[in-house]
């Protein structure tokens, strides 16, 4: 892992602040706005449920990959993305086209802590909003350039 962040308050920002360290729990991350066992669904599972339905929360965690944020950078034109911009909780490096992991897939790691893929965290329109300020005129193809490479959601098993 090269980057932890925590987003504290979604209706502030988008952005991920970062962090030493995470402390996960059932939840999620602890701290982080996105955490809880259940959530209101939304657009992303409209064809499953009504919006506003009260559902598992397997959309704890963001996690991307160095990879995926270059390629995204390289072909937006410009000279990087930076994690924070996307709402990253952990960033990877050296899991080429992690954005692909397959949908059920376990992350297991030495001391014993799993994390849970859902599914591909699709591109949107607020990161974009946010590589605008920091890159003007270029934020604005974030969402088509960066689709299946905008890394995926999960949650602590």
């Amino acid at each position: 892992m090269v980057f932890l962040g925590l987003v504290h308050d979604r209706a502030v920002t988008l952005e991920s602040a970062p962090v030493e360290t995470m402390t996960l729990g059932w939840a999620g991350p602890v701290g982080e706005c996105h955490a809880g066992l259940t959530r209101p669904s939304c657009s992303r599972v409209k064809l499953q449920h009504p919006r506003g339905t009260e559902i598992r929360n397997t959309r704890q965690l963001s996690m991307l990959s160095v990879e995926d944020l270059a390629q995204v950078a390289q072909a937006m034109d410009i000279d990087r993305i930076a994690p924070e911009w996307t709402g990253a909780n952990i960033v990877f490096e050296g899991i080429p086209d992690f954005t692909q992991i397959p949908p059920g897939s376990r992350l297991i790691f030495g001391d014993g802590t799993t994390l849970a893929v859902d599914m591909e965290n699709g591109p949107c329109r607020f990161v974009g909003e946010v590589i605008e300020r920091h890159h003007p005129g270029k934020g604005g193809a974030f969402p088509r350039l960066a689709v299946g490479r905008r890394g995926v959601t999960g949650w602590v098993e």
